[in-house]
Order: structure tokens, then sequence, then C-alpha cells
């Protein structure tokens, strides 16, 4: 293109000249020599014609010729790249190739193995059937010379074998047993001592009902009101039963909801001491009563934050923490346990090198549950672990108090920690009561399930229900098997009953040798 271009550019001005120079002849020559110049001019105009022509044709062959290179230049590329493509289709069909061959020997290979086992196969088949047919032969031979069949052999074995395996079974597991007792006996008792050590958390047993006193039996008939109306106004609207009896001079109150139970307890109060009762005091005085409960259960849960030293809590879980303050658990305080659990954790956890802030934490708030208990469906573990998940607890926080009554398996060294602490603080003796009821029951609960064993003669549950001893047949059972007696009555008590700590079970063996001298 470039060499059409430039004889265009060329033949341009060249007739610009042209044209330039006729004027200029025009107007400077005489009418005489206009057509000598037009001439000129005109032959000049050709000519420059020509020479524009001339080069154009020449630019169009120089072009032409340029096209013809690059075509030849790209022709040759496009073989080479063929060449070098066939090149690399021909090395891909050979290493095919390769691999078709390897792949047959194989394939001859393993049909040869196959072959080969086949073979060996019918042989071994042939000889086992020999092998059969000659030790069926022995065997009736040798039922025979001994008088002895097979099933007799075999009973006579198994019962040899089997004797001595529980001998030997005996033997090593009290060996094991005695040996890792003393070691670990001797380092958990070490870990728990310093622990409790540490520990010197006061409880206080909280009463089921609140007995107010009265200053005369006439306030009686002035709680009560005219037909009924006060007593009915402060059951309506503290949730709590007034039992007024022959009791003199007292009014129980009763209510599932211990909270509730304080509220009535702190209104009642304050109407005897103000001697005004009608249905407007009784809301008045009652509204007081609860802001009064609501700070003294605030103040309750600061402070217990405050005694085990931790921060940064939910303001609603300091709320709930004070609600322990008015729940028990067999006469045990909450709040106080609460206390006892988080102390004792944390001792536990820096003995034990875990984390001693998570126990702690994890200790206080195992039994945060229980504050709520009487007005969410649900055990206090689930109600617990709810609420911690909705005030966005930490995970190890929420993991130990899901894991305490086992409910799920504890994953941490800090939820394993929180089960002992717990175990501790409820099985302190004098740390619970039970009713009488419940205790004669588990009593009788231990005898039966040890009077249930074969070769028991009697069982007795002392200690409170803490330990059982079992009195045994020595004609029926001997001194390895009473062992594996003790194991299995352990096995039993634990699958079949619930109790708080530990029941130590003792097996007892007499034997008696009498001989009269005559």
């Amino acid at each position: 293109m470039n060499g059409i271009i430039i004889p265009v550019i060329i033949a341009i001005p060249t007739i610009i000249i042209g044209f330039i120079i006729g004027y200029v002849f025009r107007r400077t020559l005489s009418e005489g020599k206009l057509n000598n110049a037009t001439l000129k001019a005109n032959e000049i105009v050709d000519l420059a014609q020509k020479e524009a022509i001339t080069k154009q044709k020449e630019a169009i062959i120089e072009a032409k010729e340029q096209i013809q290179k690059m075509k030849e230049k790209m022709h040759e590329e496009i073989t080479k790249e063929q060449r070098d493509r066939k090149s690399e289709w021909g090395q891909v069909e050979k290493r095919l190739h390769d691999k078709e061959d390897m792949l047959d020997k194989k394939q001859n290979t393993l049909d040869a193995r196959e072959e080969t086992i086949h073979k060996q196969e019918v042989i071994a088949s042939d000889l086992a059937e020999k092998t059969k047919k000659l030790h069926d032969e022995q065997l009736i031979k040798l039922q025979e010379i001994s008088g002895v069949t097979v099933e007799k052999a075999k009973e006579y074995l198994l019962n040899n074998v089997e004797q001595e395996i529980r001998q030997e079974t005996a033997v090593l597991i009290r060996e094991i047993k005695e040996k890792a007792k003393e070691e670990a006996d001797k380092e958990a008792k070490e870990i728990v001592m310093r622990a409790i050590q540490r520990c010197a958390t006061d409880h206080v047993a909280e009463a089921t009902v609140y007995v107010v006193s009265l200053p005369n039996d006439e306030m009686k008939g002035r709680i009560i009101g005219r037909e009924g109306r006060n007593i009915r106004t402060i059951e309506t609207l503290t949730g709590v039963d007034l039992i007024i009896d022959d009791t003199p001079e007292a009014v129980v109150l009763s209510g599932f909801d211990p909270v509730r139970r304080e509220i009535a307890r702190i209104t009642l109060e304050k109407l005897i001491t103000d001697g005004r009762i009608h249905p407007g005091r009784i809301e008045e005085t009652y509204e007081k009563a609860k802001l009064e409960v609501e700070k003294e259960i605030k103040e309750a849960g600061e402070q217990a934050l405050l005694e085990v030293g931790i921060s940064r809590i939910h303001p609603e879980l300091v709320k709930l923490i004070g609600r322990l303050k008015y729940r028990t658990s067999y006469g045990q305080n909450i709040l106080k346990h609460s206390l006892e659990v988080a102390h004792l954790s944390a001792n536990l956890a820096y003995d034990l090198g875990a984390d001693p802030d998570i126990a702690r934490r994890a200790g206080l708030l195992h039994d945060i549950g229980k504050g709520v208990d009487h007005e969410i469906e649900g055990t206090h573990v689930e109600i617990g672990v709810n609420l911690l998940h909705k005030y966005k607890e930490n995970s190890a926080v929420i993991h130990a108090v899901e894991a305490h009554h086992e409910d799920v398996e504890a994953q941490t060294m800090e939820a394993v920690i929180v089960q002992i602490a717990d175990s501790l603080s409820a099985a302190r003796p004098g740390a619970r009561r039970e009713t009488l009821e419940s205790y004669i029951k588990r009593l009788q609960k231990l005898e039966e399930i040890a009077d249930g064993f074969e070769g028991v003669e009697k069982s007795y549950a002392i200690q409170a229900g803490r330990e059982v001893r079992i009195m045994v047949k020595p004609d029926a059972i001997d001194d390895l098997e009473a062992i594996n007696l003790t194991r299995s009555i352990v096995k039993e008590i634990e699958s079949e009953m619930d109790y708080p700590g530990q029941i130590k079970v003792m097996v007892i063996r007499e034997t008696r040798s009498i001989e009269y001298a005559k």
C-alpha cells in the first residue's frame, strides 16, 4: 500500500505546480505566448501523469511481491508446524503402542499365573480331601483306643481351660487393681486434699416452706379479710399458698417457686408490721417487696462473682446466679454449692494443669438452670445450656455445664474437673440431707442388689448407704471368685442406682474349721 500512496503524493504536487506555472504565464506573458505556455504546461502535466502512473505501477508490483513473500513465509511456518505436530503425534502413537504391548505381556503373565493357581487349588483340594479322610480314620482309631468320644474330650478340655483362665484372670485383675489403686489413691488424695484445704465455703440449708410469726391470733382474721378477699389478693399476687390452721400465732407460706415464696414472706411481714391490711395496701406492699427481692438477687449475684473473681458476664446471668440464693436441693443451698464447686474446680485445675478460669466459670454456672426450673420445662442441665447459649457464653464453659451430670460425654479436662468438684461438694458429709423415705429405699435397694447374686448369704448396707458388706457362703465362693463377685455387684449398682459420691462394696468370706476333742 505504501508503494501506491507515494506516487500519488508525488503526482498531486506536480499537477499543482503545473497549474501555478500556467497561471503565472497567463498573467505575465502576452496573448501570443499564452498558447506556448499552455502547451508547455500540458506537456508538464502529461509528463507528471506518466511519471505518477509509472510509479503507481511500480508500487503495485512491489506490493504484489511483498504479498507473495508473506504468503511464502506463512506457508513455510504452517508446513513446519504441521511437521512438528506430525512428529509429536508419531511419538504419542509410539508410546501408546508400547503401552499396549506391555499390557498384553502383563495379561499373558496374569493368565499364566491364574492357570498355575487353578492347578494348585486342584492339588490343594485333593490334599485336603486326603487329609480329612486320614484325620477321620485316625480319630476313629483314637476313639477306639481311648474309649472317649470327641464331644467328651472337648468338654473336658474346655472345662480345664475355662477354670485355668478364670483363675489367672482373677489373679491378674487383683494384682493390677491393687497396684493401680495404690498409685491412683495416693495421687488423687493429694490433689483432692489440696483443693479442699484451699476451699472453705459455708453452707446454709434452707427450708422448703416459710413460717411467719404473728403477734396474736386476731391477726389471722385480718389476713383472711372480709369474705377472704385479703388472703385471695395475697395468693393471687404472689402465687404462694397461705396455710392458716390451728397453729397458734403462725401462718405457713407454701409454694414451688422459692423467689415467689420470699416475696410473699416479706410482703406479709411488712403488712403485719404496718397493721393496715386491705387489697390496695397489699398490692402496694407486694410491689415494694418485689423490688426489694430483685435488688437482693442482683446483689447476691454480684457478690458471688466478686467472691470467685469472675468478670465480663451477661447481666441476666448475674440475676440468675442471685436467684440460686433462694433455691435448695436436698437441703443444700444451690448458690453456696455453686460457689464451692467453682472454688474446687479452680483449685483442681491448677493442680492438674487445666484452665482454671474456664473451670471456675463452669463450676459457678453448672446449676444455673435451677434458678428457673420452676418456670421452664426440662432438666436443669438442658435449661442451663439453653440459657448459656442464649447469652453467648464460652463454648468450653457450656460443654462443661452440659457434661456435669454425664448427659453427654466429657471431652475436655475442665468438664471432668467440674464433675469431680460437683460430686465432692454434694457428697461431703453434712452437705445434703435426704428424706427418711428416700434414705430407707436406697438402703433396701443396695441390699436387694447384693442378695440377688448366687452364693451371697447376707448383705448389710451401712455408713448411711456409703458401704455394703456382703457375707458369702464359703463352700460356694472361693477367694478368687470373691473378687469377680465384688466387681459384678459394683457394676450392677452402677447400672441400677443413681447416687452422689461413691459406694464401697466389701465381700467377706469366712472359713471355719471345727474339731471335737474326745
